[in-house]
């Protein structure tokens, strides 16, 4: 059993995905101590952006770590992102990750009837953090594009993703307090870990 465990926020100790991220592992892991855990801190070891040089299988030091990323990626059974929303998106620290696994005949591959996701078989929870309100019917609903494109891309590669979402964040400490306490009561709920 391997937990791959991504951060992505470059908040540092004051980021609610990092503390969500962490309480998730932290839950999965107590019940399978057998748990091998992988750790990538997207902020404070960044990865470049993607370039078609960069893809496994060429002759080039990025080809090389692109590999590995895939590689810790498709070892993993359950992955856990902590993934804040800046600017309406996902972290360009995440995005880069991203496009190192979402790869054309190892993740998905392209036929007569269109794509077909080859990484099912995994779990993949997400920890969102936003600091506004954009749940469906509120002004700021159209500006959310992270919960959407996750649930896109990693549903474009075969894996149905579980989000647990934190939001309001930015609206004082009261609304801070209470949108990490929802999040950590849904993290409390989530199943095991498969044995």
């Amino acid at each position: 059993m391997t937990i791959l465990h991504i951060d992505s926020s470059i908040s540092g100790a004051n980021s609610v995905s990092r503390q969500l991220s962490a309480d998730t592992v932290a839950k999965l892991s107590a019940a399978r101590p057998d748990a091998t855990i992988l750790y990538r801190d997207l902020a404070a070891t960044p990865i470049n952006h993607y370039v078609m040089t960069d893809k496994p299988g060429n002759d080039s030091a990025e080809s090389a770590f692109s590999a590995t990323i895939l590689e810790e990626f498709l070892s993993a059974d359950t992955i856990v992102i902590g993934a804040p929303l800046y600017n309406f998106t996902v972290s360009s620290q995440l995005k880069a990750w991203i496009d190192r696994i979402v790869i054309s005949g190892t993740t998905f591959k392209m036929g007569a009837e269109g794509s077909v996701g080859l990484a099912g078989g995994r779990r993949v929870i997400v920890l969102l953090s936003r600091g506004g309100v954009y749940q469906a019917g509120t002004p700021w609903a159209p500006f959310e594009h992270a919960e959407t494109w996750l649930r896109a891309i990693f549903g474009f590669i075969g894996i149905e993703p579980e989000l647990i979402v934190a939001e309001g964040t930015a609206y004082g400490p009261d609304a801070r307090a209470g949108a990490i306490a929802g999040a950590t009561a849904a993290i409390a709920d989530l199943p095991a870990l498969a044995a």
